[in-house]
């Protein structure tokens, strides 16, 4: 009940009252010096104590406020760092996607140089119809860069593939693995005529069929694959992949063989396309 009745004091008279004591306490240190003298010893005794552990909290304090404004610089430089950090990274990316892509241009650079014969055109991969393997993709090119179908595609050192539709600005692009394709060859210096048969299931396991192959040739590990001139749809030379083994069919009238494949089917981003075709053909 008793707060009730309670009523808060101005701060306004409370300064008006200390200071009025402390004038007075001046001029009675002045005029009368031995009447507080017990003043000072008190002050003394218990309010210097006082002061100085207010002032040892207060250098506490500062020292603190100090190190809070040191982890708080800490931070931002810290902050800006990673800033710096971060665009470096951007930078480095950026850097390593140009030389990845001029590694790009000088690989399709020395696969026209393996063909001086042939009038060639650049082209990117866009889309691919299958996974795992990129047996039917689309190129950004087409009929506006005299693409047509029967081009033949080339990659990496060797065939790629054929041309089968073609667009204003875009083409459609059948690899020799895939499972319709099929490839009139010629094994090693000799030109021993075998056919290429595309196969996803054998490309699995990292290689094409190379079948029909005279009982009577001789074919070893390592000989070179090309295509053959005898070929209706691809053109003479375009290295096909290397011989990993070789064996005799049952009828022994024949050998077939396992073929390497110079092209890498996982990943085709660049390829070059081949303007010269042997003759026009529905695919």
């Amino acid at each position: 009940m008793k707060d009730k009745y309670k009523k808060d004091i101005d701060p306004k008279y409370l300064l008006i009252a200390l200071s009025v004591i402390c004038i007075a306490l001046i001029l009675v240190s002045a005029f009368f010096p031995d009447k507080v003298r017990p003043v000072k010893a008190f002050v003394g005794k218990y309010v210097t104590p006082l002061q100085q552990g207010v002032n040892k909290i207060g250098e506490k304090v500062e020292e603190k406020m100090l190190v809070f404004g040191d982890v708080k610089k800490l931070r931002e430089e810290n902050d800006q760092l990673k800033s710096e950090v971060t665009n470096l990274q951007n930078d480095l990316g950026k850097k390593e996607a140009e030389l990845a892509e001029l590694q790009e241009l000088r690989n399709l650079y020395n696969l026209d140089e393996l063909y001086p014969d042939y009038k060639k055109t650049a082209a990117r991969v866009f889309s691919v119809e299958s996974s795992g393997f990129f047996n039917e993709f689309y190129i950004d090119k087409g009929l506006n860069d005299k693409i047509y179908e029967g081009c033949n595609v080339i990659s990496d050192d060797g065939l790629l593939g054929i041309v089968v539709e073609s667009y204003d600005d875009y083409a459609k692009v059948r690899a020799i693995i895939d499972d319709r394709a099929n490839v009139t060859g010629e094994i090693g210096a000799a030109g021993i005529i075998c056919n290429i048969e595309g196969s996803l299931q054998t490309m699995e396991e990292g290689y094409l069929i190379a079948s029909n192959i005279d009982k009577n040739a001789i074919v070893s590990v390592g000989d070179k694959v090309i295509s053959s001139s005898v070929s209706d749809r691809y053109l003479y030379g375009l290295t096909i992949g290397y011989i990993a083994s070789v064996s005799y069919d049952s009828n022994n009238l024949t050998q077939t063989a396992r073929v390497t494949p110079t092209v890498n089917f996982h990943e085709i981003k660049d390829v070059l396309v081949i303007l010269d075709r042997k003759q026009e053909v529905n695919y």
